[in-house]
């Protein structure tokens, strides 16, 4: 399939990544100091010169391919939201659009590229259904309230309440979150309202350690939603389990719809345009 570039020089590549690893950001991480610049980075000792504190991202790993085969090294990567560096995406993966800026080439094989990123990237991170998309779709997909489904390892200090993990079971349960400590410094300091249900708790290998599935509201701070941070969340899973709990590792199994149900099934449209 092919297509031509937009009048403002612009091609959009819609598609779904899987990260398959604890150590990969969505967008480039240019170290906070420098923030990548070609002059101010070689003096920089937190990221040594190299001007980014990550040696590659989704983002990257992506726009080296579609790049190469557009004939352009400008883009913008928008994701159906985000997650955390150490939390990997599973499932049917995050959504997300890869705007290409001035390609010199638009006459491309989207199949045969997702087949040469998956293929170099094996075990880290791949990608689904790459197709053909518009600039609309990114407004979707940035202000879409999306509903998250995770499984996260947690450890628990003690044995959990008796009854109480059977009673939480499939029970939507509102919290109120204060903006926790590591994102402070760019989200304002407030209480939001979110929603919680937790569909499953089960056993791990490891002394007291359990996997919870848990599906959350858009906007929900995961991590404290387990911990309560010293009671900036409450209620939260380890009040309502009767014991403190960490999260030790996290994974998202899915991108659901605000009410938490999952995402109709989207495949690429006949031509250009076309269901977009």
């Amino acid at each position: 399939m092919t297509t031509t570039s937009r009048p403002d020089g612009k091609v959009f590549i819609e598609g779904r990544y899987r990260k398959l690893t604890r150590d990969l950001p969505q967008t480039v991480f240019f170290c906070p100091d420098c923030k990548g610049h070609q002059r101010r980075r070689k003096k920089c000792s937190r990221c040594e010169g190299f001007g980014k504190l990550t040696r590659d991202s989704v983002q990257e790993l992506v726009a080296w391919v579609l790049g190469a085969a557009f004939k352009t090294r400008k883009n913008k990567f928008h994701g159906a939201g985000r997650e955390d560096i150490d939390v990997r995406m599973l499932g049917r993966g995050r959504p997300f659009v890869l705007e290409l800026i001035n390609p010199r080439v638009t006459d491309v094989d989207l199949a045969a590229l997702e087949a040469e990123i998956n293929r170099r990237n094996e075990g880290r991170m791949e990608l689904e259904g790459l197709h053909w998309s518009e600039k609309g779709r990114v407004r979707i997909l940035k202000e879409t309230r999306h509903a998250k489904e995770y499984a996260a390892l947690v450890e628990a200090e003690g044995e959990l309440g008796e009854g109480a993990a059977a009673a939480l079971i499939g029970k939507r349960i509102t919290i109120e979150q204060l903006t926790p400590r590591r994102v402070a410094h760019r989200r304002a300091e407030l209480v939001r309202e979110r929603w919680i249900e937790v569909t499953g708790i089960e056993e791990a290998e490891g002394e007291r350690r359990h996997v919870v599935r848990i599906r959350t509201e858009h906007g929900t701070y995961v991590k404290e939603a387990i911990t309560g941070e010293g009671g900036s969340t409450r209620p939260s899973l380890s009040d309502l389990l009767e014991v403190p709990c960490v999260c030790v590792e996290l994974d998202v199994l899915g991108i659901l719809d605000e009410e938490g149900e999952p995402l109709p099934d989207r495949r690429a449209p006949a031509g250009f345009g076309d269901g977009v």
